[in-house]
C-alpha cells in the first residue's frame, strides 16, 4: 500500500515553506536596497569626479546658478536668455557622459509649445521653461538624467509640459540668509551669476577638499508640478518632501524642528512642494541644501514667499536610505553621513544680515564645518 502526507503532515510543510520565505524576503529586500544606496553613491561619485574635470578643464569650480545673461528684459523668457540661473547640474552635463545633450542645449532650436513655434536661445532657456503649458517641454529639460537619479528614489511619470527630476543638491554651506544672490557662498561653489569674481577656485577650499562636501542626496517631489503652489499640510505629508513655512529661522534654525511631528509636518503648515521639480534653475530650493539641520530633518523657508523662491531658507540633506546621507566630498571621495551627526547649536544664526558673511568656524559642530570651504575647520567624519 502506498502511503501520502496527511493532513497534518503536509500542513506543517506548508507551514515550514512560510516560514523560510519570510525569512528569506527581508534579506532579498536589503541586498536590493544595499545595491540602489551603491549606485546612488556612484552617481555621486561620478559628480564628484565632474567637479574636478570641470575645474581642471576651467581652472575654476562652476557656481549654484549660471548661464547667459537677460539682455532683453521685454523679450520672452524662451528668448532672454537663463537670466543665469541655470543650476550647476547643466554645466556638469559634458563631464557625466551626456555630452549629447549639453550640445543640443548649446545650438539652441525651435520647438512647438501648443501651436506656435518658438525659437530657443542658444545656451538654453530659463530653468523653469515652459512656466505653464500642458502640451510640450523643451527636451533637455524634460530629461530624468539617470546620472542624477537614485535608484531608490525612482522619477514619477513625467505628464506633458513636466520636467526632468534630480535626486542629488549642492552643498551651499552653513549660510541660512541671502542665499539666492551673486554673493559668495559658504560652501565650495559660487552664488547666481556669471560674473568673473563669483567663481571658486580650488585653492579657495582651505579646510582642504577631503574636508569639504561638494554634494548629497535630497529626496525628489513632483517632477509634474512645474509650478507648484501653496499647499496646507492635513498632516499625512513627508518632511523629505516639503518646505515648510518657519519665520522664525532667520533668529533661530532649530526653530523648524518644530514644524515636524515624527517624519511628518504638523497639520496647518504652509507647505511648498519646490525640491527637484525643475533641477535646472538654480534657486536654492530647487536644487541646494545648507548644513545646519541634520540629514533627514524638515526643510522651513523663513518668509512669506508661499508662491516662489526664497532666499531665508534651511534646506536639510536627505534620502530614502536608512540612518543617513551619502555625500560626494570635493576631493571625489563619497562618504555616508549619519542623521545623528554633531550639529552644534542651531539655535544661534551665523549671521544677522545678508552682509557681510560670517567668516570661521561654524557653530553648526562637524556637520556645519563639512559644509564651509574656509572656515578653518578640522573635522573628521567616520563612514
Amino acid at each position: 500500500m502506498r502511503r501520502g502526507f496527511t493532513l497534518v503532515e503536509l500542513l506543517v510543510v506548508i507551514a515550514i515553506i512560510g516560514i523560510l520565505v519570510g525569512l528569506l524576503l527581508p534579506a532579498v529586500q536589503a541586498a536590493r536596497e544595499a545595491a540602489r544606496r551603491m549606485q546612488c553613491s556612484n552617481n555621486l561619485k561620478q559628480m564628484g569626479l565632474a567637479i574636478l574635470n570641470y575645474e581642471s578643464a576651467y581652472s575654476k569650480f562652476p557656481v549654484k546658478g549660471g548661464g547667459t545673461r537677460n539682455f532683453c528684459g521685454s523679450c520672452p523668457e524662451r528668448n532672454a536668455a537663463n537670466y543665469e540661473r541655470l543650476s550647476i547640474f547643466v554645466p556638469l552635463l559634458p563631464f557625466i557622459e551626456q555630452t549629447p545633450l549639453w550640445n543640443r542645449i548649446q545650438a539652441g532650436n525651435e520647438m512647438s509649445v501648443g501651436t506656435v513655434a518658438v525659437m530657443i536661445a542658444p545656451g538654453g532657456p530659463s530653468g523653469w521653461f515652459p512656466k505653464v503649458d500642458g502640451t510640450a517641454s523643451y527636451y533637455p529639460w524634460a530629461q530624468s538624467i539617470p546620472g542624477y537619479q537614485c535608484p531608490s528614489d525612482p522619477p514619477e511619470p513625467l505628464a506633458a509640459g513636466g520636467h526632468g527630476t534630480n535626486s542629488y543638491a549642492v552643498n551651499i554651506g552653513d549660510q541660512i540668509l541671502s542665499v539666492n544672490g551673486s554673493q559668495r557662498l559658504r560652501g565650495p561653489f559660487g552664488g547666481n551669476g556669471s560674473g568673473s569674481s563669483n567663481f571658486k577656485r580650488i585653492s579657495a577650499i582651505t579646510d582642504g577638499t577631503s574636508n569639504t562636501m561638494a554634494f548629497s542626496e535630497r529626496v525628489a517631489h513632483n517632477s509634474n508640478n512645474t509650478n507648484p503652489s501653496t499647499v496646507t499640510s492635513d498632516g499625512s505629508q513627508l518632511i523629505t518632501r516639503y518646505v515648510a513655512q518657519q519665520t522664525n529661522i532667520q533668529n533661530s534654525p532649530s526653530s523648524c524642528l518644530a514644524t515636524a511631528i515624527g517624519n511628518r509636518y504638523a497639520p496647518g503648515l504652509l507647505l511648498k512642494a519646490r525640491f527637484s521639480v525643475l533641477w535646472t534653475d538654480g534657486q536654492a530650493e530647487r536644487i541646494a541644501f545648507n548644513t545646519v539641520l541634520g540629514p533627514n530633518k524638515p526643510s522651513c523657508y523663513g518668509d512669506t514667499n508661499t508662491a516662489a523662491d526664497s532666499g531665508t531658507v534651511v534646506l536639510t540633506a536627505s534620502s530614502m536610505h536608512t540612518g543617513g546621507v551619502n555625500a560626494s566630498y570635493c576631493d571625489g571621495s563619497v562618504h555616508f553621513i549619519s542623521d545623528s551627526i554633531d550639529t552644534g547649536n542651531t539655535s544661534l544664526i551665523n549671521a544677522t544680515a545678508a552682509a557681510p558673511l560670517p567668516t570661521g568656524p561654524s557653530l553648526y559642530g562637524a556637520w556645519g564645518a563639512l559644509g564651509t570651504a574656509d572656515g578653518g575647520e578640522v573635522v573628521q567624519v567616520e563612514n
